[in-house]
């Protein structure tokens, strides 16, 4: 029997939660315990009574989630309060974005604890299935964000994406063509924008021309191109993911000044330190910035705006990994799975991810090491 304990997020406007009614009662029925902390599930539309209707105990605080559970199952990175609750022989589940955050990697290394990031667990047909359905959401809502950024009020040029007859509709440029940048292009076209998405992959590109039927452009991503490409876009979408590493930056502040005044960057990367080099992080109460005439839109957790929808998608998709975690243990669990392992990320002290390893100058080893240690 596991003890899984979900505490209320406290980054702030997260109104996600990591574990809906629905879960708990399916790891209850396997025979663990579960704890929701109170008002849990409140920003996502869950009450105290729907836990406890499906079995679940409420406690009073963090801390006493924290304090008694042998599982973690959160959303976001844990918070610098939340770190110095965890300990050794926990186990934490929740997204990580180590590469851009020192700070959480030195405290999750100090704890003990072992750590495994939705992020960069994978699945057989290579993909990220915790990220996708995250990133979905965050592909979708970029246009209408980025829409709402180019509004005059709220900073923008004063375009609308559709245009009108007579008027000609917004550029959009979408850089990166994976899930991310196809559920944006699939709302960009819809909302009658002139879509161009760049990619490297040429099969990528040829795979979105075939579904889109010649709606959008497709473009091979060079630092050239999308120089190019940004002096006339009136929104940049930067959809671009390397599996737990650092995002690159691809386009610069010097380049900012070629862009038309009041034009939006939209950085679905920022979770992994942003794919623009003026980007930094931003809140859904504080949304936009503006840099050299162009303004930026950085919320680092954008699913967080239509959290019912986030919170049961991304329960759907964590769920297996949950129950394998709670009924095995994290040793036989990511022993037994490859694509679980790949999610390793700290034990006992030590950094079990590469490419963060790579991206903080940190040493690490591999899961594999690790468990053949």
């Amino acid at each position: 029997m596991t003890r899984i304990g979900c505490p209320k997020e406290i980054k702030p406007q997260e109104f996600r939660v990591g574990l809906t009614p629905a879960a708990a009662a399916e790891a209850l029925l396997r025979g663990h315990e579960v704890l929701v902390e109170t008002g849990a599930g409140l920003g996502s539309g869950f009450t105290d009574e729907d836990y406890q209707a499906a079995g679940a105990g409420i406690a009073p605080d963090a801390a006493t989630v924290f304090g008694t559970s042998d599982l973690i199952v959160k959303v976001k990175e844990p918070q610098a309060p939340e770190r110095q609750m965890l300990r050794q022989g926990q186990v934490l589940f929740t997204y990580l974005h180590l590469a851009p955050d020192p700070d959480q990697t030195r405290d999750l290394l100090a704890s003990g604890v072992t750590a495994i990031a939705y992020e960069t667990v994978t699945d057989a047909r290579g993909g990220l299935p915790l990220l996708a359905p995250m990133s979905e959401v965050a592909g979708r809502l970029a246009p209408q964000v980025g829409s709402w950024a180019l509004q005059k009020a709220n900073g923008g040029r004063g375009v609308l994406l559709g245009g009108v007859p007579g008027v000609r509709p917004a550029n959009v440029v979408i850089i990166g063509g994976g899930v991310v940048g196809t559920a944006a292009a699939r709302v960009a076209v819809g909302m009658g924008a002139n879509v161009t998405v760049m990619d490297r992959s040429v099969p990528r590109l040829s795979y979105l021309d075939d579904v889109f039927m010649g709606r959008l452009t497709t473009q091979f991503s060079s630092a050239s191109a999308t120089a190019e490409r940004i002096q006339t876009a009136d929104m940049v979408i930067g959809a671009v993911l390397i599996p737990g590493a650092a995002a690159p930056k691809l386009v610069s502040r010097d380049q900012l000044s070629t862009m038309p005044q009041g034009a939006v960057l939209v950085d679905v990367a920022i979770d992994q330190g942003g794919c623009f080099e003026t980007s930094r992080p931003t809140t859904h109460q504080d949304p936009v910035y503006e840099v050299d005439g162009v303004v930026h839109y950085c919320v680092a957790n954008m699913p967080g705006a239509v959290a019912r929808t986030s919170t049961q998608a991304l329960g759907n998709a964590t769920l297996p990994f949950l129950l394998a975690l709670a009924d095995k243990g994290w040793r036989r669990a990511v022993s037994d799975d490859p694509h679980l392992r790949a999610g390793l990320s700290t034990h006992e002290g030590r950094l079990t991810s590469l490419p963060v390893g790579e991206a903080l100058a940190i040493e690490a080893i591999s899961p594999d090491q690790l468990l053949a240690g």
